[in-house]
């Protein structure tokens, strides 16, 4: 398989001109979103911005426009020919689906990441892996009906959660891609043993995140087993401070 990078979704960031403007740098996948998708996860980001933070805020109506637009900006360019990826929160898979058959959408991202309350307590985002079987299903269903590639994004070291029971629903799924947060809650660095033990039990395409913020940090993710990478806040301002070219 095939080496990627990966620009990671950014809620509130990672829009068209955002991802247009920093692909050049070398990304083989650039991530719009994440996004709410359904009127239950829309208003949960209702109350989440009520307390402040910055996630996206679109009616139910606007999000299919929205996001044909924003993935056009990305594919009408001729300086780059990667691929758009879309991270959505949803209850159901029906607008996940939707999502999937726009024109310029290479991947559809389910979203089993997202740990603010709002959404977790609806059974969305994170809390998607405390019920492997469930997102199984999710994410078969996902799978059958997709006219893109589907990656699902999932976080290490949740309490209470089995991570080889989480990828072993989603590999069974037949997903493409296994975007994990290697998080390691109290260190400023990825838990690298966690995606050790994931690569030994799934041969899905792993893309690794968390903390990479330079070529080291880079390679210990890709000697960890993940077989692309992911960057986040490194990219934050717009640029990057390495060449991913150099990894």
């Amino acid at each position: 398989m095939e080496f990627i990078e990966v620009l990671a979704p950014m809620a509130g960031i990672t829009d068209g001109t955002f991802c247009r403007d920093i692909s050049t740098l070398g990304f083989d996948m650039v991530t719009l979103g994440g996004y709410n998708a359904d009127q239950s996860t829309l208003n949960a980001g209702q109350e989440i911005l009520a307390r402040g933070r910055p996630e996206f805020d679109l009616k139910p109506g606007d999000l299919l426009p929205y996001l044909e637009e924003q993935s056009f900006l990305l594919k009408c360019q001729d300086l780059w020919d990667g691929m758009v990826s879309v991270n959505l929160r949803a209850l159901t898979t029906d607008p996940i689906i939707e999502v999937s058959r726009l024109k310029n959408v290479d991947v559809v991202e389910i979203n089993a990441h997202c740990r603010q309350p709002e959404i977790t307590q609806l059974g969305c985002g994170q809390a998607l892996m405390e019920n492997p079987s469930h997102l199984e299903k999710f994410t078969r269903e996902v799978v059958k009906k997709a006219k893109s590639k589907v990656s699902v994004k999932i976080r290490a070291n949740v309490p209470d959660v089995d991570e080889i029971k989480t990828v072993s629903a989603i590999d069974h799924a037949g997903a493409d891609y296994l975007h994990l947060d290697a998080m390691k809650p109290g260190f400023n660095s990825a838990d690298y043993d966690m995606v050790k033990l994931i690569r030994q039990e799934t041969s899905m395409f792993i893309i690794g995140n968390n903390s990479i913020r330079d070529i080291g940090s880079a390679r210990k993710m890709l000697a960890a087993g993940a077989d692309g990478i992911s960057i986040a806040r490194a990219a934050i301002g717009g640029t990057l401070s390495f060449d991913l070219s150099q990894i």
